[in-house]
């Protein structure tokens, strides 16, 4: 089993990001025991 490895933690996002529909850039933290759902989306 992998029961020994590590826990491996996402990176923060990175700075300079455009928001949308926040007040503010968010942060993982913020995110913390909430469902988050992504949508990755662009224009082709």
């Amino acid at each position: 089993m992998e029961r020994d490895r590590a826990p491996v933690h996402a990176p923060e996002f990175p700075l300079g990001l455009d928001w949308l529909n926040v007040e503010r850039p968010l942060r993982l933290v913020d995110l913390r025991g909430k469902l988050v759902l992504l949508d990755f989306w662009t224009y082709c």
